[in-house]
């Protein structure tokens, strides 16, 4: 492990810790945004830089789409920037128009966070956030924790605590592109979600759910993402259950190497970007300019607004209680070898009127126990009139 100042945001230090795994991967991670700047992985043609990441910290705070940052406290959007939790509405900060985008404008995407660990291949960040931060309630305490593993792995896992009961939603937001060509849209993908949830044109999803069968979205076998049709991705999936169980919900692979990424999660959801967007003025690692599709971002979390739709599933933290996310990468070594997996957690899914576990259906949700005998529109007006969704929370130990 070897450590370096990366530069200066706001008269304080930025640390960048370079880390090394038993078998020659490499990663660099920035104290700024908790980000993940580098990710390097050994393949049959030499080390493979598999990630995107800037050159400075300016380049970061002045341009960065949040490449490799830990988002939060609620990632992905909510709409109108406001939520109501036991009765009292809380007002966000709201930096996409009228709604919230990563947590806000001071989002955990944009601060520094403290060093409180380090090994030769592992590095603990933490952050705290205040109550009202933001307009979230309660003070939390978020940590984050990047370790090298044998074969090739790389474990992330995000923890956090907090006095009140608040809305956390935090994740992962690298941007990837597994071979280096300036276009990913001939990386091929499978998504195991049949559904998606179709959003406005401000990408705040209708509280619809609907099937992919048939249409552009459907990815539930592996193509190209960009055909014919080019159809712009940012688009939430609904994934098959059971929610809170490790399960494979995503596979990439580079046609140009046979480096292959899969994603494995315990989350409800998985939102794909297809970098549409990407335009950066400023050069990348190695001198690369990341263009439109030059890298794709996925993201492992509940549902977009999901505080405010209680159909879909979303995250509540209760005093005295801890939420425990983990994400794995396993066997990069190619061909099929980048893997990126979401471990099984502690959490558990509470209805919080009869107290039963989560339950799966066909349609991809998880009414709780006293719901499951029931028909689907049954569920779905029940939990829209007496909110008796289930709730995923973390037990004590």
């Amino acid at each position: 492990m070897t450590l370096e100042r990366f530069g200066s945001v706001g008269g304080q230090d930025v640390l960048q810790v370079t880390l090394t795994g038993p078998d020659g991967m490499t990663m660099k991670v920035l104290t700024w945004g908790a980000v993940a700047r580098d990710l390097v992985v050994p393949s049959a043609a030499g080390p493979q830089r598999v990630v995107l990441g800037l050159n400075s910290v300016e380049d970061y705070v002045a341009h960065s789409p949040y490449f490799g940052a830990i988002v939060g406290r609620h990632a992905n959007r909510i709409g109108q920037a406001r939520f109501t939790l036991n009765g009292e509405t809380h007002i966000l900060d709201a930096n996409e128009g009228e709604n919230q985008l990563h947590g806000g404008t001071m989002g955990f995407g944009t601060r520094l966070w403290s060093m409180v660990d380090h090994t030769a291949s592992s590095v603990t960040l933490s952050l705290v956030s205040e109550d009202g931060d933001m307009g979230y309630p309660g003070r939390l305490r978020a940590t984050c924790t990047y370790t090298l593993l044998g074969s090739s792995r790389l474990r992330i896992e995000l923890e956090a605590t907090c006095d009140r009961p608040t809305p956390v939603n935090l994740t992962t937001h690298g941007y990837f592109n597994l071979d280096g060509s300036p276009d990913i849209s001939s990386h091929r993908l499978m998504i195991a979600g049949d559904y998606i949830t179709p959003t406005r044109p401000d990408l705040i999803p209708t509280g619809e759910i609907t099937a992919v069968a048939g249409t552009d979205y459907d990815f539930t076998a592996s193509r190209p993402i960009h055909g014919a049709q080019h159809t712009l991705y940012d688009t939430n999936y609904v994934l098959r259950g059971p929610y809170g169980e490790l399960r494979h919900a995503a596979t990439l692979e580079s046609p140009t190497n046979g480096l292959s990424m899969e994603l494995w999660t315990t989350e409800p959801g998985v939102q794909f970007y297809d970098g549409h967007l990407l335009d950066m003025p400023v050069q990348g690692l190695s001198g690369a300019r990341y263009g439109r599709h030059g890298g794709f971002a996925w993201s492992r979390s509940a549902s977009p607004t999901a505080p405010i739709m209680p159909i879909f599933p979303r995250l509540s933290w209760y005093r005295g209680r801890s939420l425990d996310k983990s994400a794995s990468c396993g066997s990069l070594a190619d061909p099929k070898g980048f893997v990126w997996e979401l471990c099984p957690s502690v959490a558990v899914a509470l209805c919080r009127r009869c107290v039963s576990g989560q339950t799966r259906t066909k349609k991809g949700h998880s009414p709780c126990r006293c719901s499951m005998r029931k028909p689907w529109r049954s569920i779905r007006k029940e939990w829209l009139s007496s909110r008796a969704y289930c709730v995923l929370v973390t037990l004590p130990r």
